[in-house]
């Protein structure tokens, strides 16, 4: 029996706060599983004789679905109820983790990963849209907004220590057996303290427009994560790119016909919509990309482990933190742009700095610094920027807002780990292909000599073998460009990443009006139950 809730704002103080500290918690669990899994790759590759293709897949396959998913699931988010959905989400999280947890082979774990992105695609839009719901005031709606966009950074900050600290202290399949207790916890929670609310009115699900979206993202997603390895101007490339542009194309033109669409394509005509999209995107191409190659550098180059890594990057994560709930605050008073050109300008003078960082830099002198203006700058976009878009999107259609803002976030991300991994991958290859070419099988065997042409990440094996005196020079030379050839590749890779946010801050600041606040105020009405 459901006794109905005239507005999610009637909850008292203790519930709503409740109920926001279980959303955050989803939330933290939805974006881990799509990065922790990162540090658990070199035991997987040796307990399943995976190799970097194998591998690559194991993270893709959870991308690809994920990113995928978001638009449709959103919408139905709002059609059958955020609470419902959350459950849905994080069930099926729990479920599909046992399922990696127990894998045996590359195939199954790879199958595993895809499930679990479906899961998750459930579950996200779902979290931001139950907080708007819970939020109607103003000023708490923006220190909710800030709070909720600070932990998805967090949580890329912190999974390489998590993810770190289980991987050392058991095996890769803890980190898919922790995701079940978890999610229990979290579904205990949403039962408990989450109130039920979805869109008054839904017509019919709009299936051909769930079809041409899924195609259309997955397509383009799918493209730009091979890109890397069949080349960017290549045939697979271009034409992959070109179907998923085609397909986005029909549904965009599907959007604008139907009567119940999925995303009401005509947002993207407003500014304080499409400019604060773009800067999201644009800040996660850049945070993304910074932490693939910040992890190279860390762990194949300065020789950290998996956990000495996390620790290293715990400022990120304190940083990002603190600075996100007050930038949404700072926004309602001040106007949206000016904020979010200033964390753009932040996120590029960071990547400028990441530019700098060589062999042998100084942490407390360089690599902290640049943390910690990076962080800063993501926390100063994307809570304001998530405010705009969601300010902009009637309360009806929340769910379908919130999928926007992170499948705009994961495009970007996804497309910073490709063009930057393949701007340092250019490099290195050109550097260190040629110098392999000449080292001796007595040096360097055809497996070993497969995994160095393809990642920094190599030199922590090499340097461990157990090679005669006379030997051991010629490695160390290898080790030693090896290095080299990969800060040349990141230092170029972040001056592009640091144009390409500059030249943002400039169309953001020019798109966007000067005067634009966001209003917290709702546009049409909304339903709420309360179990």
């Amino acid at each position: 029996m459901t006794a109905v809730v005239p507005s999610a704002a009637d909850l008292s103080s203790r519930r709503r706060t409740a109920a926001f500290v279980v959303i955050c918690f989803v939330e933290l669990l939805v974006v881990l599983d799509n990065t922790v899994v990162n540090v658990a790759l070199p035991d997987i590759s040796e307990e399943l004789r995976a190799g970097f293709t194998g591998l690559q897949w194991v993270v893709d396959a959870y991308i690809l679905t994920f990113c995928g998913l978001l638009l449709a699931f959103g919408n139905l988010t709002d059609r059958i109820g955020r609470r419902r959905m959350l459950l849905i989400g994080v069930t099926g999280l729990a479920a599909t983790s046992v399922i990696g947890a127990v894998a045996d082979s590359l195939p199954q774990l790879i199958t595993s990963r895809a499930l679990m992105g479906v899961f998750a695609a459930a579950a996200l839009p779902a979290t931001l849209a139950v907080v708007i719901d819970l939020f109607r005031e103003p000023a708490q709606r923006a220190v909710a907004i800030g709070t909720w966009a600070s932990v998805a950074g967090i949580a890329i900050a912190v999974g390489p220590v998590s993810g770190g600290y289980v991987v050392e202290h058991f095996s890769w399949h803890a980190v898919f057996w922790l995701n079940v207790p978890i999610a229990l916890a979290a579904v205990a929670g949403i039962v408990v303290a989450v109130p039920e609310s979805r869109a008054p009115v839904a017509g019919p699900v709009d299936v051909p427009g769930v079809v041409l979206s899924f195609a259309g993202i997955t397509a383009l997603v799918y493209s730009v994560i091979e890109a890397p390895t069949h080349g960017w101007w290549t045939a697979h490339t271009l034409g992959g790119a070109a179907l998923g542009t085609v397909l986005l194309v029909l549904f965009v033109r599907r959007q604008l016909t139907t009567a119940a669409p999925i995303l009401d394509v005509r947002l993207f005509r407003l500014p304080p919509f499409a400019m604060p999209a773009l800067a999201i995107s644009v800040a996660y191409f850049s945070l993304f990309g910074y932490v693939f190659l910040t992890t190279q550098y860390f762990q194949g180059v300065r020789g950290y482990s998996a956990l000495e890594f996390g620790v290293a990057t715990i400022p990120f994560a304190l940083a990002l933190a603190v600075s996100a709930p007050l930038a949404t605050s700072v926004a309602q008073r001040v106007g949206t742009m000016p904020v979010v050109v200033a964390g753009l300008l932040l996120v590029s003078i960071g990547m400028v700095l990441a530019g700098q960082v060589d062999v042998d830099s100084s942490y407390v002198g360089l690599l902290l610094p640049t943390m910690v203006v990076l962080a800063v700058g993501i926390a100063v976009i994307q809570g304001p920027a998530t405010e705009s878009i969601m300010s902009a999107v009637p309360m009806d259609e929340a769910g379908a807002g919130s999928a926007v803002n992170d499948t705009t976030r994961e495009l970007g991300g996804t497309l910073g780990v490709a063009v930057l991994g393949s701007i340092t991958a250019s490099y290195y290859n050109a550097t260190v292909r040629p110098v392999v070419a000449e080292i001796p099988s007595s040096v360097l065997s055809d497996r070993d000599r497969e995994y160095v042409d393809s990642s920094v990440l190599s030199v922590t094996q090499l340097q461990q073998q157990d090679l005669p005196s006379l030997l051991v020079p010629a490695r160390d030379a290898l080790v030693e460009t090896m290095k080299r050839a990969a800060m040349d590749g990141a230092q170029t890779a972040s001056h592009v990443a640091a144009a390409a946010v500059a030249v943002c801050a400039v169309v953001v600041a020019v798109g966007l009006p000067r005067s634009h606040r966001t209003t917290g105020v709702l546009r049409t009405g909304d339903t709420s139950e309360d179990a």
